[in-house]
C-alpha cells in the first residue's frame, strides 16, 4: 500500500494512494510530484516533508524512507519520521470509542510487529514482534475491556483473538469486546502526528536517519537452480 498526502494547517488538501503490490518503489516519487503540481507547490514551497519509519516492509520502508529523505535535502526543509503503528494507532481513534487499540503490522505465519495503545492512542507497551495466539495481549487487556485490532495483519489474528460477546442487559441486545479493521497505515492519518512533531521541533537528522525495521532483514536462497 501506497499512501500519499499533503497537509496545510492540519487539514489534508491533497492525497494519492495505490494498492497496487509493491507499488512504492515505481509510485511514490511520482505522487509526491503529481501532488504538488495539483496545489501549485515545489517543494521548497513545503515546511516539512513526513515519512512513516516502521516496523513494516524492508523495502517499503526503503524506498519511502530514501525518497522523504531526498525531498528533505533538496528542498532544505527539515524530516519527520512518525513510527507506523502510532499512525495506525491515530486511524483507529476515528473509528470510534476502544478501551484499547492494538495496531499489527503483518510479519510473516503468525508473528506480527504491534504495540498496545489505549483509546486516545497513547501506546502504553514497547513495540515489540508476537507470535499471535490465544493468550496474546492477556496480560495487557482485561477480558471485559473492548478492544480494536487494526493493521493489515487483524484479517489473519481474528479467529485466535476473537472472544464473546459482552451481554450489557437481560434483553438479547449485546456489544461486540473485539473489533477487526484490515488495512493499512495511510498518510492521511499522519496529519496530526505530523503537525505535532513539527511544532515541538521533533526533526530526524537527514543525513543519517534510518527506518525502524525491529528485525534484521534476512535474505532468502532461491531453490530452483539456474545454471
Amino acid at each position: 500500500m501506497l499512501s500519499t498526502a499533503i497537509v496545510e494547517d492540519g487539514r489534508i488538501i491533497c492525497s494519492l494512494e495505490s494498492d497496487e503490490p509493491r507499488s512504492q518503489a515505481a509510485m511514490t516519487a511520482p505522487f509526491v510530484k503529481q501532488m504538488l503540481e495539483q496545489v501549485g507547490l515545489k517543494a521548497c514551497d513545503c515546511d516539512a516533508v513526513c515519512v512513516s519509519k516502521g516496523p513494516g516492509s524492508y523495502t517499503g520502508l526503503r524506498v519511502g524512507v530514501s525518497t522523504a529523505k531526498g525531498i528533505a535535502f533538496g528542498a532544505g526543509i527539515p524530516l519527520i519520521g512518525i513510527g507506523t503503528l502510532d499512525i495506525l494507532a491515530a486511524q483507529g481513534v476515528r473509528e470510534g470509542h476502544f478501551d484499547f487499540i492494538v495496531p499489527m503490522i503483518d510479519a510473516r505465519r503468525m508473528e506480527v510487529y504491534t504495540a498496545v495503545y489505549d483509546g486516545t492512542g497513547k501506546r502504553l507497551t514497547d513495540i515489540a514482534p508476537r507470535i499471535i495466539d490465544r493468550d496474546s495481549f492477556a496480560a495487557e487487556i482485561a477480558p471485559t475491556a473492548s478492544v480494536l485490532y487494526i493493521g493489515d495483519a487483524a484479517d489473519k489474528c481474528r479467529e485466535p483473538l476473537s472472544r464473546p460477546e459482552l451481554v450489557i442487559s437481560s434483553a438479547v441486545e449485546k456489544s461486540p469486546l473485539t473489533c477487526f479493521l484490515q488495512t493499512f497505515p495511510k498518510a492521511t492519518a499522519m496529519a496530526t502526528l505530523a503537525t505535532e512533531a513539527y511544532n515541538k521541533k521533533q526533526f530526524e537528522d537527514v543525513a543519517y536517519f534510518e527506518p525502524f525495521y525491529l528485525k534484521d532483514f534476512i535474505a532468502t536462497v532461491s531453490q530452483k537452480k539456474l545454471f
